[in-house]
Formats: C-alpha cells, structure tokens, sequence
C-alpha cells in the first residue's frame, strides 16, 4: 500500500457531506467516516460514498467483549469498507474475533491524539509511559493477525521499529502548517508526518474548513505523498 491522505468527514449528515465533496471536483479522495456521520446516516452513507468511487475508513473505535466485536465486525465486513478500527485496549481476544470476522484492513486504536501522557497516567490510570503504552499495543495488534494501527505521527517510527515496514501507521493529529491545533495534542504537519514514517494521514479541519478545499488537500497530498 502506498501512502495516502484520508479525510476526516466529520460532519453530521449526508448532505452536508456530500456539499463538501462536491467541492473536490473529480478528485475522489480516501474518507474517514465517524461516529457522527455513521450513527446519523446509518449504512447507506458507506453504499453512496462507495458507489462515487471513494476508498472508506470506517472509524468507529469498536470496543467491547469479543463476541459482541466479533459479531459487530461481521455486520461492517458485509458493508464492504476499506478500512475499520477498534480500542487496542480490548485485548488479544476481542482483537482475534475481530479478525476472524473482517476481511477488510483492520488496525487497532493505540492512545488518541488528544491523550497526553499526564492524562493517560492520572486519568486512564495506566501507569507507564506512553512510548510504552503505544508500542506494546501496536505488538498486540501485530501478533492477533491486525494491519496496523492508529497512532501519532510522532510514534510510528517506533511503531515500524517493533512491528515491521509492512505494519501500517495511520495517523490522525495532522495540520497544515499554520493551523489551529483544535483538541488535539500530538500533531504535526503533512510534510513531518512523512518524514516521522506515517503510512497514511488523517486530516479534518485543515481540508474541511479551508477557504478553498481542492487547493488545502492538494497541499496536503503534495507534502505527504509528493
């Protein structure tokens, strides 16, 4: 797989979303679809998004016992999506029913852009460091038969040092130089994120909420991609 932008449609409806892709002409671009967008529209914003030939990230962040995610996931893999994610939290077993039930890419969720390592420690009440956390979900997720995972631009050197080349890293946490930051933490431009080893960036606001879209994700993908 070769490196890609993925845009975060973080909107609350489908004509909303569909109004803002208008705006990228005849590019089709890879999208992540949220908790947000999924749960307002339901299926059928995956089946319109995939029929206008877009490549779809479905971020939902599974996480529960491993019967109920291994049935969930059966119900997405029959969506048809590219790519689905789950809470590397959840552990080995939810992650191997996960697996036995999703053909698509599936990689696990390590710690959320917007966690600190202060607020892993004093309120997730993990007490390790975050170096520590990330990489040994990322062996998790590894050795349970997952593609890859979502963490900061910022760990997936380390994430390709533990777990291979192959391992994906898909990161989020990405801004065009210049803008606001938002409620995440851990962030970096396109351009670093390519050098730090990211596979993939997700980028939201940067491309959404740009004056001219079109012009903001093909910044975006000349940086990362080149």
């Amino acid at each position: 797989m070769g490196k890609d932008v993925i845009i975060a449609c973080d909107f609350p409806n489908a004509g909303e979303t569909l109004k803002f892709l208008e705006k990228l002409g005849a590019e089709r671009p890879y999208v992540k679809i949220g908790m947000e967008l999924f749960y307002g529209e339901g299926p059928e914003i995956v089946k319109t998004l995939k029929e206008r030939g877009h490549k779809i990230f479905l971020d939902l962040k599974l996480h529960d016992i491993p019967n109920t995610v291994g049935r969930a996931m059966k119900v997405l893999d029959g969506l048809d999506v590219d790519m689905c994610n789950l809470h590397a939290a959840g552990a080995k077993a939810m992650m191997e029913a996960a697996r036995e039930n999703f053909r698509g890419t599936l990689i696990g969720v390590t710690q959320l852009t917007s966690t600190t390592e202060e607020v892993m420690r004093e309120e997730i009440l993990i007490n390790r460091s975050l170096t520590e956390v990330v990489t040994e979900y990322g062996r998790n997720c590894l050795c349970t038969g997952l593609n890859g995972v979502v963490c900061s631009p910022l760990e997936a050197g380390m994430i390709h040092e533990a777990c291979g080349d192959d391992f994906l890293t898909v990161t989020p946490g990405v801004r065009l130089a210049g803008d606001a930051a938002g409620d995440q933490r851990r962030v970096t431009t396109p351009a670093k994120a390519r050098e730090l080893g990211s596979d993939y960036i997700v980028v939201g606001r940067s491309i959404t909420a740009a004056e001219d879209p079109l012009a903001a994700y093909r910044k975006c993908r000349e940086e990362f991609v080149g």
